[in-house]
């Protein structure tokens, strides 16, 4: 394999449901722990659904006070994993021209927009903050973080709904491989838990609306799965041509062997299993490999009804039924734009630990799904290459090959 063909991931960030960085993330995910909770705000009173996958720590806590007050929060939360990702690849020395950021999103500053909306119709024009419009822009992410970077190859912003941190990813290690860059920061965020999301999404039955116990609410492949919980937070990936990173003696955390993008054409909201698997086996033949390579998958499996099952199809039909498939959306909540970042991320955290978190809430399996499964205890072994699936409204489908340092 050439140099630029192979790309590795040497840095993690993450600021989660579970926990405000990587580690305690993935701490939580093979405790199975839930992040999901009662919304007990006043704004929620009234609404169809209470339940909602908020941050594990305040992001303010993490920010000065300026960054807090110039940042909307899916920007603030990019730039915090932003940080964790970036020291944990060892702080590259690279030359700005060859460093680019990636960062995908659903809905960019949505809190901003709506918020300021709400200032403009109370008080008018001048009440407007000047920091509006580079706080509600959806490339304000990646703007800041290259910024900060110093990074000068390109600050990419894909949106395509839940697709967009895995498409990140995708991005970015078709820019290291096309020679354009040799470090480059990939992934997603997303923060728009606010009563107007929550209500449309509401309105057009994407969510679940179970009684009880929050934390029971999401459970994807279920046989009571009732659809999604909405989250929020931020995944970001550090690659690197594999002969800079060698060079620097960076540590390894996997590779991204292979990447396929692909489009539905379809239908504007409903799952295509043809756009799948033709997304899982392009990204396969990208990757060099076959079916029987893949030893993990991380699902997309939001947890709706007819989405579990299309991507159940998708998997059997294009590699079969020998992985193991974890669901971590289970404990996370759907965090949209970031989910695929963060994903990704926890695909490559199994094939280090040789562990597979087990799917929160599976307690009975939907008959018509003949995968297998982690449910009731992580599973253990040794695998070499995970698969990573990202599908978004509009028919946009993302599949990620992951490899074993």
């Amino acid at each position: 394999m050439s140099d630029l063909a192979e790309v590795l991931v040497t840095g993690l960030g993450a600021i989660t449901p579970l926990g405000a960085d990587t580690a305690s993330t993935w701490a939580e995910m093979l405790e199975g722990t839930s992040g999901v909770t009662q919304i007990e705000e006043e704004w929620a009173a009234g609404l169809p659904v209470r339940v909602a996958a908020g941050l594990a720590v305040d992001p303010l806590s993490l920010l000065t006070r300026v960054e807090a007050r110039k940042l909307d929060r899916c920007e603030q939360i990019a730039m915090i994993a932003s940080r964790e990702a970036w020291r944990d690849a060892g702080t590259p020395e690279v030359a700005p021209e060859r460093l680019a950021v990636v960062i995908g999103t659903g809905t960019g500053g949505v809190l901003t927009t709506l918020g300021q909306d709400d200032t403009f119709e109370r008080g008018g024009a001048r009440r407007l903050s000047p920091y509006a419009v580079p706080m509600l822009m959806p490339n304000g992410p990646a703007a800041w973080v290259s910024m900060e970077l110093g990074a000068q190859g390109g600050a990419r912003t894909p949106v395509s709904a839940c697709a967009s941190g895995a498409e990140a990813i995708a991005m970015g290690l078709d820019l290291i491989r096309a020679g354009r860059a040799d470090v480059v920061v990939a992934g997603g965020t997303e923060a728009c838990l606010h009563p107007f999301t929550i209500a449309a999404f509401a309105q057009m039955k994407a969510l679940s609306t179970q009684d009880g116990d929050p934390a029971a609410v999401s459970r994807p492949f279920d046989a009571d799965r009732s659809g999604f919980v909405m989250g929020e937070g931020a995944g970001l990936v550090v690659l690197e041509r594999a002969g800079f990173a060698r060079a620097r003696g960076a540590r390894v955390y996997g590779s991204v062997a292979g990447a396929a993008v692909t489009s539905s054409a379809d239908h504007i909201t409903a799952s295509d299993v043809a756009g799948q698997v033709r997304a899982i086996e392009s990204a396969l033949r990208d990757a060099r490999l076959g079916a029987s390579d893949i030893g993990v998958v991380h699902a997309h499996a939001t947890s709706t009804p007819s989405g579990d099952l299309a991507e159940a199809e998708a998997v059997a039909k294009a590699i079969g039924t020998h992985p193991v498939v974890t669901a971590t959306k289970s404990m996370t909540g759907h965090m949209l734009g970031a989910a695929g970042a963060v994903g990704a991320i926890a695909a490559l955290l199994a094939l280090r630990d040789g562990t597979v978190p087990a799917t929160r809430n599976l307690e009975r399996l939907d008959p018509a799904v003949s995968l297998d499964v982690a449910a009731g205890e992580n599973r253990r072994g040794s695998w070499d290459a995970a698969l990573a699936n990202s599908f978004g409204f509009g028919g946009h489908n993302v599949s990620l090959v992951l490899g074993r340092a």
